[in-house]
């Protein structure tokens, strides 16, 4: 069961056999909703990827409510959609239930996230003071990058985040990403890092114009 910020991410995770719930800015699933998730699968063991900082909690009590009904459940305490699609990428049908959490939870602790959005108002980041229409960029946690340009703000964030390593980019455009930007980030990449092997998914996430991944 994974939670999910945007229709295409919804499909992504959807086509790979997962039940989904809204990890959508405003609309965060409630422990309720996890555990309907979970229960609509109608399978004996679960793993979860809350897929948000904020969802890890409700995933957890979930967890927990649903092993008292029997149903067996592991919650890997993905903080990031990216994180989730890293778990994804190794989930393997057919390994022990063990040996899959093992590997997705590995998986995704291996993937450092950043994101580009756009600021609403005027604030004080950690980056310095911002204004509305302002560019955004983030790691972890820590707004890193303020600038006007959201290819020049993304290659700032993707070469903080791919300073100490990293053999796979994951990109992931939100709904109000404009035409042409992960093509272009992609371009830059493979021009400095002709090594890293670079994916793009389609996320039509709302705030954030790119989600970015690096394993």
């Amino acid at each position: 069961m994974a939670a999910v910020a945007g229709p295409g991410l919804d499909d992504l995770f959807t086509s790979a056999g997962a039940r989904t719930v809204s990890a959508a800015p405003g609309r965060l699933a409630s422990t309720e909703d996890i555990m309907a998730a979970i229960a609509a699968t109608d399978r004996a063991e679960a793993v979860v990827l809350p897929n948000h900082r904020e969802l890890i909690p409700a995933a957890q009590a979930a967890a927990h409510e649903m092993g008292e009904q029997g149903v067996h459940v592991a919650v890997i305490p993905t903080r990031a959609q990216v994180q989730g699609v890293a778990a994804l990428a190794v989930h393997e049908p057919g390994r022990s239930f063990d040996g899959d959490v093992v590997a997705m939870t590995a998986a995704a602790a291996h993937c450092r996230h950043g994101a580009v959005t756009i600021a609403a108002k005027q604030a004080m980041t950690t980056a310095g003071i911002c204004e509305p229409g302002d560019v955004l960029g983030i790691v972890g946690r820590d707004f890193v990058e303020i600038g006007d340009d959201p290819l020049a703000v993304a290659l700032s964030v993707l070469q903080r985040m791919l300073a100490t390593g990293g053999e796979l980019v994951t990109v992931i455009t939100g709904a109000d990403a404009p035409d042409g930007l992960a093509d272009a980030l992609l371009e830059a990449v493979a021009e400095e890092h002709p090594a890293i092997d670079c994916l793009v998914y389609p996320g039509g996430q709302p705030r954030y114009l790119l989600l970015l991944g690096v394993e």
